[in-house]
């Protein structure tokens, strides 16, 4: 039996950091009801990351609307609406993340709600929170990156700010929802009592940051330095940082620099005896090591330094990735699939419960294919 069984998850969410908290959830064994509009559903149906298209609609949509049904209800009517309160009073979990003052206007702020059932949780997702002058900002992921400082740790010292290649600030924000909503889960386990759980993008991408942050908060206010030279964390010291080979590329995380000369055989490096060079003089330090590095493979030096317990990786593309025996063995892909001809490949819930790997073969719904079983099964008034 998987944990969540039994519940009864609505997603009223759309694109990205709603749907990721429901998917989790899901995942982990719940039943989890998409309620979108009949009239094109989800945005993200047409929200496309490549060219790449399945059976009308974006990947990215069927790949975090997997194992979900669809019930189409256009909140703005009444019978609708009417539907939607009869679903909601049978429900355990409600997710949401439209800009605030959205489910208010439609009647299904949590006051409301709770009133139809007081034991529900009810999980909001906003993008700056509900009060102060960037309430009402657009809440997308590159910008709250922005906003945030994040882009502005990355990338070289003299070079922009960098953002990062992934949504990263729609999924943290899902996952820490998902979250409260297990801990809410768990509070009415005891008292009986459903709960309000609200989380925001810009809260979250700052609690991403609360390593550095917090480091900037208690030495007086002292900005970080980007590195120069291939700048990978604005706060750690040389040797960190991703380099060049002659055949591609090796990451060498924290590590002492005389060690690292002697191993790989660069005499420059021995002169930084003192711990504190490898900060102050960080980017003379990673330039002598940039030179070096590139007279060798990625293979050469691997050899050389994992024997030594040296922290250091190799720099997979996502093919070579994909081969390896280190990734094949976490069973990290499954297929799931809307019908017979369409399917996708896909990752699973990185979650194992008691040993078990997390895999379910329901692709994403089309727009409303379960509202009439759903009305049947739930005895909801036609």
């Amino acid at each position: 039996m998987r944990p969540l069984e039994g519940l009864l998850v609505l997603d009223f969410s759309i694109f990205l950091s709603g749907p990721s908290a429901a998917l989790r959830l899901a995942d982990l064994g719940a039943r989890v009801i998409k309620v979108e509009r009949p009239d094109g559903g989800d945005l993200c149906r047409q929200l496309y990351i490549s060219e790449l298209e399945l059976d009308g609609e974006s990947t990215l949509f069927h790949s975090i609307n997997r194992n979900k049904e669809s019930f189409a209800a256009n909140l703005k009517d009444a019978a609708d609406m009417a539907r939607a309160r009869e679903l909601i009073a049978q429900a355990d979990v409600l997710v949401s993340n439209f800009r605030p003052g959205v489910m208010t206007r439609l009647g299904l702020d949590y006051d409301t709600v709770r009133e139809i059932n007081p034991r529900i949780v009810y999980g909001e997702i906003s993008g700056y929170g509900n009060e102060g002058i960037w309430v009402y900002k657009p809440g997308q992921d590159l910008l709250l990156q922005s906003i945030s400082g994040l882009v502005w740790l990355n990338g070289d010292a003299d070079r922009p700010p960098t953002p990062f290649g992934l949504a990263v600030v729609d999924l943290f924000t899902g996952a820490h929802l998902v979250q409260g909503i297990l801990a809410c889960l768990v509070r009415r386990g005891v008292t009986g009592e459903g709960g309000l759980v609200q989380v925001s993008l810009l809260e979250s991408i700052l609690d991403f940051q609360f390593e550095v942050l917090t480091t900037h908060l208690n030495d007086g206010g002292k900005l970080p330095q980007r590195s120069a030279i291939n700048n990978a964390h604005a706060y750690l010291s040389a040797p960190y940082g991703i380099y060049e080979t002659s055949d591609g590329y090796l990451a060498l995380a924290m590590g002492s620099i005389p060690v690292l000369g002697e191993l790989l055989d660069c005499p420059p490096l021995l002169a930084y005896t003192d711990s504190a060079t490898w900060f102050t003089c960080r980017d003379e330090i990673k330039g002598i090591l940039v030179e070096h590095l590139r007279g060798g493979s990625t293979q050469h030096w691997l050899d050389i330094l994992e024997p030594q317990d040296i922290w250091c990786s190799d720099v997979l593309s996502w093919d070579r990735l994909l081969q390896h025996e280190g990734f094949k063995v976490l069973d990290m892909v499954q297929e799931v699939s809307r019908s017979e001809t369409v399917k996708l490949d896909t990752t699973r819930c990185p979650i194992r419960i008691d040993g078990e790997i997390l895999k379910y073969e329901k692709g994403a719904p089309r727009i409303g294919e379960d509202t009439n079983s759903i009305m049947r099964e739930f005895a909801i008034s036609g």
